[in-house]
């Protein structure tokens, strides 16, 4: 179908398209002295099989009452988002929880050679989170400074997030935003489909990939 016919039938029904801004480039505040892992990721963003490279990163949303900061962390392998945490600030428990959520859920054990890829914010560099890590025998992996694209894979998420789901809304409340955010994940993984997938949803592209090694062991 071309663009022109798109187009007509849009005008026709009343149809509006949401656009996406433009993207800009912004650095997390990467000021301390705290320390930093090396990019051990390397915009490798396809892998194999599940748990096998994590992405993590926050962002922000507008209230009337003040912000809201919601953190994710997606598996590579399906584009699947398997922890989130919500907090009116940047405090570094926004983003251990939203990891300590991912950890349970999937539960790949110690030996799995995880990497987890991350920018190099002073939440994501702290004592606490390193510890967490460590604890879980994750490999870190950070982003180069002022390089967003070593972690696009989160930055899509996000996108997604305020042009399909926030573009528009006003929030009069914290709680407010929350309510409207905090069913995303659960669309987003049941229900939107991905290209870059065959064009079937996260959960459906892991339950494929399931099924399929079944077919090969029996």
């Amino acid at each position: 179908m071309g663009k022109q016919r798109v187009q007509r039938l849009m005008k026709r029904h009343g149809i509006h398209a949401r656009g996406k801004r433009k993207f800009r480039v912004v650095t997390t505040d990467s000021k301390h002295n705290l320390p930093i892992a090396p990019n051990v990721l390397d915009r490798k963003f396809i892998v194999a099989a599940p748990n096998q490279a994590w992405v993590g990163d926050f962002t922000h949303i507008a209230a009337e009452e003040g912000w809201l900061f919601p953190a994710a962390v997606i598996d590579l392998f399906s584009r699947k988002v398997i922890g989130w945490s919500m907090r009116p600030d940047m405090h570094r428990n926004l983003i251990i929880y939203a990891l300590e959520m991912a950890w349970f859920a999937r539960n790949p054990g110690k030996n799995a050679g995880l990497i987890f890829h991350i920018d190099r914010g002073s939440q994501y560099a702290s004592d606490d989170l390193a510890k967490a890590i460590e604890h879980c025998t994750i490999m870190p992996s950070m982003s180069r400074k002022g390089n967003c694209w070593d972690n696009a894979r989160s930055e899509t998420l996000f996108g997604s997030l305020k042009v399909e789901r926030l573009h528009g809304r006003r929030f009069e409340t914290i709680r407010e935003a929350k309510d409207e955010t905090i069913a995303w994940p659960l669309w987003y993984n049941k229900t939107r489909m991905r290209s870059a997938l065959n064009y079937v949803s996260p959960m459906q592209f892991e339950q494929d990939w399931a099924d399929g090694r079944m077919k090969i062991a029996a």
